[in-house]
């Protein structure tokens, strides 16, 4: 079957005069640096509330716009739910601590080290065990494109089995799986997880929130039958039509509207 054809993105208002929100741009360093920090913070207490926290696993980082070799991380052993700005450590790739007074968790700074350095476009990265994501990771499957949402990331994922099931805490396992994610937008590590990267801190916690969801999605179907797949040419054209960076940025904003009306402590 033929993709269908458009003149108009996905998003992009119909309407003259209207316009969608964009990324913001800054003036200064500090001012992106701040803007980084809080929508990790901001990130944090989402997957905290959508329970993405098991015990002391998981981190989200963000790359310095100053310093590239160095990023922002959470403290190992904080609830995602409590994580503030202030909360928030620097560690450099060798895995000293640049800012703050708490440890990292080892796991979390060899792989988000390793992947910050292969991919210099990479600003943001997520990892956390969430229930679905594990479960899914185990088949070491790609996703079926069984609905929409499932097609955002249609052939932009990858399975990545070095050092499946094992903890992350050498730098040749995170070299590993730096080098199976490539240059796509998430992988599943198999018998560990999810992990996404993207351009924004905002795009890279959706790809996660995401794929966690198709996840659950997939599962349930595949314990009720066999699903229908859409065939290539559709999924492919959906993907392209939310797939992108701006799309994953964009399709954050509810959530971080939300979360800064709830918690508006996450800024201290």
């Amino acid at each position: 079957m033929a993709a269908p054809t458009t003149s108009m993105p996905a998003f992009e208002p119909t309407q003259e005069g209207i316009s969608l929100p964009r990324p913001p741009e800054f003036a200064t360093v500090e001012e992106e640096r701040l803007h980084r920090k809080q929508q990790l913070a901001g990130a944090f207490r989402i997957f905290g509330r959508f329970g993405f926290g098991e015990g002391v696993a998981g981190h989200i980082t963000v790359r310095d716009p100053e310093f590239p070799d160095m990023f922002w991380a959470n403290p190992f052993g904080m609830s995602f739910r409590h994580i503030r700005v202030s909360d928030l450590i620097l560690v450099d790739h060798s895995g000293t601590v640049r800012h703050g007074n708490k440890p990292i968790n080892r796991a979390g700074f060899v792989i988000h080290s390793q992947v910050h350095k292969a991919r210099p476009d990479v600003v943001a990265a997520c990892h956390a065990h969430s229930v679905y994501g594990k479960a899914w990771s185990s088949l070491g499957r790609l996703l079926d494109p069984i609905t929409q949402d499932a097609c955002t990331l249609y052939g932009n994922h990858t399975v990545v089995t070095e050092g499946a099931g094992a903890v992350v805490v050498d730098e040749e396992a995170g070299r590993l799986l730096a080098e199976g994610l490539g240059d796509n937008a998430m992988c599943f590590h198999r018998n560990h997880g999810i992990f996404t990267v993207g351009h924004t801190v905002a795009e890279a916690a959706w790809w996660f929130v995401n794929t966690e969801r198709n996840c659950q999605a997939a599962l349930l179907a595949e314990a009720a039958g066999s699903p229908t797949l859409i065939d290539p040419a559709n999924a492919r054209f959906t993907q392209e039509q939310t797939g992108s960076h701006y799309a994953g940025w964009f399709a954050f904003q509810p959530l971080w509207d939300e979360v800064v009306r709830t918690d508006p402590d996450l800024f201290d």
